[in-house]
């Protein structure tokens, strides 16, 4: 039996809360680029974190088994 892969890249980008959800970064870099049309509101937003959406949590669990 083959040892169960954590897929890197996607184990740097999320992380699991206390109630068990997974935690995802917003895209910041979309907040560095063409910045003058963007609201101060807008990019502050980009700092905070998002729940990854149902849809595609069963992907990222599977991405990440160890999570």
């Amino acid at each position: 039996m083959p040892k169960i892969r954590t897929r890197k890249a996607v184990a740097k980008r999320v992380k699991k809360t206390g109630t068990g959800k997974i935690k995802r970064m917003r895209e910041f870099a979309g907040c560095h680029h063409i910045r003058e049309k963007k609201s101060p509101k807008r990019t502050r937003k980009f700092r905070k974190d998002a729940l990854v959406s149902d849809a595609d949590v069963k992907m990222i669990r599977r991405a990440v088994p160890n999570l």
